[in-house]
């Protein structure tokens, strides 16, 4: 086995890869890998674990006392700036949450995915993985009780309580995964902080792509020197308004945020930043993850280098207070170079005593800072003024800023209902998207023969059902069926929707709801229930689909129309339609839809054969019922969809023509998510398994199950 070529190893992935991957061969091909991550083979705690229970024995009052301590027991291996590391720690959380956008709902730090790559390698990240290590005392000493995902957060807010804020609360509950979350797209940028070029398509902010929230790759939020590193504050001003929108901030919360951010701590940047070794993810084995060695000094404490600036923004940078307001307005700024060579801010004139010490001899002034982002906070009109009320009443400036730490730091944790721990605010805040509890004491039985009796068609149950369950996002557990606010403003008119559709079926619905005394929530999932079931019946089975009452219904007072905006689908494959041309084709959307609402490839592949062959596809279109009997759950779609009989054509207008391969008469007609479950071979394999003899039951198992999932994927009551 001398013989290097021998290696009976696959070295796929690594940096001299020896095996070219299927990607690489085939760079059109779909990816189904993102409905598979996360799957329990990577969980260590085992399948049977819940930490949702583990939780709930954690010593909150030990945990958050060990915290404090922390934040000023200084390791000679990474010494604490002014012997605090409370600076570090909300650097962390901060970081671990705000990579959460409003787009899609990924990112944040409700999983703990700032430990793997490529979060804990990012340049914007950098010295984060020091911040991770002092930490794991704590976290091995509590163990499953806590998750990094929780600690990860915790630690900021405790960081900022031993630094004087009365913060407004922490939740428990953020769930570990335990691999890279592959779903999410961070640009397509091939190089860190790469031209702003590749990121826009003109200087105007709003040309950033849609789902994202960063200026550069790599970055959280702005580049601290302007973008490409130009200082212009009026113009990092846009960028800043953007990205915060894009995390669902707005004015007022942004100026508390980044000046709230910058009251306490220093940034990193005394020395040669090139002379920096591999991020964490890159750098040699032997050290052990961690990344960023500084092979010319100790580069640690103040001959650390992060991200290039240089210097403590207040007085006093371990000290809750107004002084961040106090030194932005109290002096003139002008441009200057920090040791490593970025743009900064320094003040012209500044008296000694106001100074900051050095973070290692208390004995020595240095010159304050403020990045271009901070400069924005006095330069664009808006943020001045928001600027000059919180400089004038520190205590309101307190309390917007708590609100809008707990905002940053809850944003993706979804309803209140998921909140865990003696900490949780009381107050209910809109957007949590508050939904009140609803019945569970009517007779379901009785309005399920109602609905039964509507004159409602299987379509119109189905069809209202799925469309008011496929708002869920799994990532930031927005939307879904529970608060039935596809009746409300904007979702009763979203065009997907079908807003005429919709009004007929829901002046059928909502006087049987009234009746029985059931929620519209209910009503309209218990109607697709009844849908599914007469489908089954149709088609010669009998089945019961899983309902549990329960779900409420929201008011307009409680939704907050702009927010949900958002959720609008303009493409849904499930219902075969598409609003406007992406730039990701339509099987793409589809599955990334899928795993927005959790589903596996196996219900995305049931749930698509399923509505097809019971006529649900938007606006009545006929692509892809493959099937001579509509309205019957039979397993035709993927019977003719493998059937050698037919052959498929493109047509002119983008769609495919199915045709009898003697006669060359157009049978049906199908679009490409149709299409895909016949010529992708994961995709066809399971297709094959429906269609073959006997294999319908095993179909319609698969499609409640699937369908089931989505109608329930907001019942967080019933995975507690």
């Amino acid at each position: 086995m001398a013989d290097g070529s021998k290696c009976p190893v696959m070295h796929t992935g690594l940096h001299n890869a020896a095996q070219t991957t299927n990607k690489e061969w085939w760079p059109q091909a779909l990816n189904l890998d993102i409905l598979h991550q996360h799957d329990t083979k990577t969980n260590p705690l085992g399948g049977g674990f819940n930490y949702r229970d583990a939780v709930k024995s954690l010593d909150v009052e030990a945990l958050k006392a060990d915290l404090k301590a922390l934040m000023t027991d200084s390791q000679d291996w990474w010494p604490a700036d002014y012997g605090h590391y409370g600076g570090l720690m909300i650097r962390l959380s901060w970081h671990a949450a705000g990579t959460y956008r409003i787009s899609d709902g990924r990112g944040g730090a409700a999983t703990g995915n700032q430990r793997f790559a490529p979060l804990n390698s990012w340049p914007d990240n950098g010295n984060l993985d020091k911040a991770r290590r002092l930490l794991w005392p704590i976290k091995k000493k509590y163990g499953t009780s806590l998750s990094w995902a929780d600690l990860l957060v915790l630690a900021g807010t405790v960081a900022y309580e031993s630094m004087g804020l009365k913060t407004y609360g922490f939740a428990f509950g953020r769930e570990d995964i335990w691999a890279p979350e592959t779903d999410i797209s961070w640009g397509e940028e091939k190089e860190w902080l790469a031209p702003s070029s590749q990121r826009y398509d003109s200087d105007d902010p709003d040309s950033l792509a849609y789902t994202l929230a960063a200026v550069h790759m790599g970055l959280i939020y702005v580049n601290p020197e302007g973008r490409d590193g130009k200082p212009d504050p009026l113009s990092t001003a846009k960028d800043v308004r953007l990205t915060f929108a894009r995390m669902a901030m707005n004015d007022e919360e942004t100026v508390a945020l980044t000046a709230g951010g910058h009251t306490v701590g220093k940034a990193h940047g005394n020395g040669d930043a090139n002379a920096l070794g591999a991020e964490p993810e890159g750098a040699d084995i032997s050290e052990q993850g961690l990344g960023w060695h500084n092979p010319k000094s100790t580069g640690k404490a103040n001959e650390a280098v992060t991200s290039g600036i240089e210097g403590a923004w207040t007085t006093n940078p371990t000290q809750w207070d107004g002084g961040y307001f106090d030194m932005l307005f109290g002096h003139e700024w002008e441009l200057a170079k920090s040791p490593a060579g970025a743009w900064q801010w320094q003040p012209v004139d500044i008296k000694e005593e106001d100074m900051p010490r050095d973070p290692t001899d208390p004995s020595v002034r240095t010159t304050p800072i403020m990045t271009d982002a901070d400069m924005a906070m006095i330069k664009d009109p808006a943020y001045r003024k928001i600027s000059e009320r919180f400089h004038k009443d520190p205590a309101y400036f307190s309390e917007v800023f708590a609100r809008a730490w707990f905002k940053l730091t809850h944003r993706d944790m979804g309803p209140k209902v998921n909140y865990l721990g003696p900490d949780v605010p009381s107050e209910n805040l809109i957007w949590q998207d508050p939904v009140p509890a609803g019945s569970t004491s009517y007779d379901v039985t009785a309005l399920k023969a109602d609905i039964a009796a509507s004159g409602l068609s299987i379509s119109d149950l189905v069809s209202t059902a799925w469309d008011s369950a496929r708002t869920f996002r799994g990532s930031d557990k927005r939307g879904g069926a529970n608060g039935a606010r596809i009746r409300l403003a904007p979702q009763k008119d979203w065009a997907g929707n079908e807003p005429e559709r919709l009004a007929r079926v829901l002046a059928v619905l909502e006087p049987l709801a009234q009746k029985h005394g059931a929620s519209i929530a209910d009503t309209i999932v218990l109607a697709g229930n009844v849908g599914v079931q007469q489908a089954a019946k149709v088609a010669g089975h009998d089945v019961d689909v899983p309902f549990t009452p329960g779900r409420g219904d929201a008011t307009d007072e409680q939704t907050d129309a702009d927010s949900f905006a958002v959720l609008e689908p303009f493409h849904d494959g499930f219902r075969n339609w598409l609003k406007e041309d992406f730039q990701a084709s339509a099987e793409e959307l589809l599955i990334d839809r899928s795993q927005l609402l959790g589903l596996t490839a196996i219900d995305m592949t049931a749930l698509v054969g399923g509505l097809r062959v019971i006529g649900t596809n938007h606006g009545g279109v006929k692509h892809g019922v493959f099937t001579d009997r509509e309205g019957s759950l039979s397993n035709d779609f993927f019977a003719n969809l493998t059937d050698m009989a037919y052959e498929w054509t493109p047509q002119s207008d983008g769609t495919y023509a199915i045709r009898d391969r003697k006669t060359k008469d157009i049978k049906w007609t199908a679009t490409r998510v149709d299409l895909v479950f016949g010529s992708n071979s994961i995709l066809r394999s399971y297709a094959e398994v429906f269609a073959e003899e006997g294999g319908e039951a095993r179909f319609i198992d698969a499609f409640v199950q699937a369908w089931t999932k989505v109608m329930n994927a907001d019942r967080f009551d019933l995975q507690a």
